[in-house]
């Protein structure tokens, strides 16, 4: 009679942590290798890391950029104040030349005293005129104030006078000081007397 023999029972665990090599030894390289879809979060996440850093970089530069250019202006600007300011500052020194001119001549002998005023008053009048056109070669001008209308905006009323024509009641009647403009702006209110007219009075 044939010896009968039971067969072998062999069990496999399909866990991957512990599944075996041909040697009957753990899998290391298995036992540690990572899902897939955890491999490619953590590519993303290095990708994702690498561009934040190039962003980080270039906003890194820019602001450079920026701050150089802001610096560079900032010293251009400052330069272009400066030399116009000396610009106006030598126009202005010519005035005070001829001011200087017009002490010298009121100084002067004369055949009289009303010779001494009068080239005094010349003098005077030629500086003011030159001191003027200096003003307005850089946008300064005169308010043409005397017989216009009254404007808040442009006039500065201290007082009112008594006029006989009710066509000049709130015109400017007198100017205390003179006002200027520079472009479309004031630069300085002209100081007013305005017309006010009263009426004829009742006997």
């Amino acid at each position: 009679m044939a010896e009968s023999k039971d067969p072998t029972l062999r069990v496999v665990d399909r866990r991957w942590w512990a599944r075996e090599n041909a040697g009957g030894e753990p899998a290391e390289e298995e036992r540690l290798r990572k899902p897939t879809y955890v491999e490619e979060l953590e590519r993303q996440l290095t990708e994702k890391d690498a561009h934040v850093k190039r962003l980080l970089e270039e906003h890194r530069r820019v602001v450079e950029e920026f701050d150089q250019t802001r610096i560079r202006l900032r010293r251009d600007v400052t330069k272009d104040v400066e030399r116009a300011k000396r610009a106006m500052l030598a126009e202005l020194l010519e005035v005070v030349d001829n001011l200087d001119r017009a002490a010298v001549a009121a100084h002067e002998p004369a055949a009289s005293p009303d010779q001494a005023v009068e080239r005094l008053a010349r003098g005077v009048d030629l500086v003011r005129d030159q001191f003027l056109a200096k003003l307005q070669a850089l946008g300064v001008v005169r308010l043409e104030a005397l017989g216009q209308p009254f404007d808040a905006a442009r006039h500065d009323a201290v007082s009112t006078m008594p006029v006989d024509d009710p066509s000049r009641d709130g015109l400017v009647a007198a100017v205390v000081k003179e006002g200027y403009t520079i472009g479309d702006d004031v630069l300085r209110p002209a100081t007013v007397v305005v017309g006010k007219f009263e009426g004829t009075k009742e006997e």
